[in-house]
């Protein structure tokens, strides 16, 4: 089963859920704000795909966190930064399988989820 990880009224999160809705795709949706991010999700998306990824460097929760705390990213600091702001991951992230999708790109989704 799909799994989308996300913030409920986050305009990318609807727009991605209306997407899977489209497509008649099956889905839990995970809630980082009310569920967590399992620590085990967050490793394993970082060693796949890196922080520069992940970390939702635009967002208003990333912009807030002092830059002396930003300022030497790595995976191993993002981890700690993602746990204390799950805002600031990416959303949605989707994993299915293998696949582990971050953002929404419809094109993309329609060659990897189909």
């Amino acid at each position: 089963m799909l799994t989308v990880y996300g913030i409920p009224n986050c305009d990318t999160v609807k727009k991605a859920r209306t997407w899977l809705e489209q497509h008649d795709i099956a889905y839990n949706f995970h809630d980082y704000k009310k569920q967590g991010v399992p620590v085990a999700h967050l490793q394993r998306w970082l060693k796949q795909k890196g922080w520069e990824v992940i970390i939702n460097r635009r967002g208003p929760t990333f912009r807030k966190i002092p830059v002396e705390r930003t300022a030497q990213l790595d995976n191993t600091i993002a981890l700690e930064l993602l746990q204390e702001f799950p805002s600031a991951i990416k959303r949605p992230i989707v994993e299915h399988g293998a696949v582990l999708l971050v953002g929404f790109d419809a094109a993309d989704w329609q060659q990897q989820l189909r």
